[in-house]
């Protein structure tokens, strides 16, 4: 599969954007754990052209994560059209437009998932995004506003008129946020558009390995993108890229392995930021591990962890938990 002269190989995985998960820290590490591109979380053009510095943050990648999408949202051509320019003086690989954001403070206001209730718009930021930069541009989106605008197939028709280079499509509409379960019948439908020629990664409730190859042979999508799975759950990349090449699941790590990731990542956190901020941010990688569900009685020291203010007291607390619930380390 290639996105412009990008080559990503057969079947490859990608880490979706996501606010406040997708860092430069958590991108490597999804990157070195198998993931074939990983995108930035998505920057807003208004804050963008405002020289907003938390902004301007979001443009750093690394060679080392490479190839890397940047993501912008906003609702009027102009500023998306600057936006752009700025967002390509970062040297990404790909410019992704976010067209598919549900929730209400950027749907609401009409950029997102909102730019589904204004499709000529759409159309036309999109064109002369396109138009404003040198590289790649890809959109993600969803399947269309609410039950009755289900629009994919014919607005992946007139995105790709507009001469983007990749679409991602979430399995869902605004109108579900995150509830229910992904419906690819309709990616399939894009997919299977004689019209289409460019790639259709599939997005939406991939959560193992046995399910991405699943979505690949059931729908017929060029890549699939994994998001919340992946939180608190950098590895699922490696899981799922050797299940892909041998058909076999990867047997599992020790739980000292996957109890080191996650301090790992705590420490990346802490070193990105400061030890309030790294921690705070970290917490919701704590909370959605699927490292400690199972355990019986863990719920307090679940509510010890996500309580916890300093790295000591937090890895005091992770490396206690084999001894107090009698893991075999």
């Amino acid at each position: 599969m290639k996105i412009g002269s990008i080559d990503l190989g057969e079947r490859p995985v990608f880490l979706a954007p996501m606010e406040d998960v997708t860092d430069i820290s958590f991108r490597l590490m999804c990157k070195r754990f198998g993931a074939d591109m990983v995108y930035t979380e998505f920057v807003s053009s208004d804050a963008l052209i405002r020289s907003v510095n938390k902004t301007q943050q979001k443009l750093n990648v690394s060679d080392d994560e490479r190839p890397v999408a940047i993501q912008i949202y906003g609702k009027d051509v102009a500023s998306m059209v600057e936006a752009a320019r700025i967002c390509e003086e970062a040297r990404p690989d790909i410019l992704d437009i976010n067209f598919g954001c549900p929730v209400k403070k950027v749907a609401g206001k009409g950029a997102g998932a909102g730019m589904l209730r204004n499709i000529p718009l759409m159309l036309e930021i999109t064109r002369e995004v396109v138009k404003a930069v040198n590289i790649p541009v890809t959109v993600k989106t969803r399947l269309g506003w609410d039950a009755d605008n289900r629009v994919i197939v014919d607005l992946a028709e007139q995105l790709q008129d507009c001469g983007i280079a990749a679409l991602s499509i979430h399995g869902r509409t605004r109108a579900q946020m995150y509830t229910g379960e992904a419906d690819w019948t309709l990616i399939r439908a894009v997919k299977n558009n004689p019209r289409m020629q460019i790639p259709i990664i599939g997005n939406g409730d991939v959560t193992s390995a046995e399910i991405c190859k699943q979505r690949f042979e059931d729908y017929g999508v060029d890549a699939v993108m994994i998001g919340r799975a992946s939180i608190g759950r950098p590895w699922i990349f490696r899981e799922v890229k050797h299940y892909l090449t041998t058909g076999e699941l990867l047997p599992q790590e020790p739980f000292s392995w996957y109890l080191d990731i996650l301090k790992k990542q705590v420490e990346q956190s802490v070193e990105r930021l400061d030890e309030r901020r790294g921690i705070l941010h970290i917490r919701r990688h704590l909370a959605a591990t699927p490292l400690f569900k199972g355990i019986t009685d863990f719920k307090q020291t679940r509510i010890a962890m996500l309580r916890a203010e300093t790295v000591n007291e937090l890895f005091e607390i992770m490396n206690n938990i084999p001894k107090k619930y009698g893991i075999s380390e």
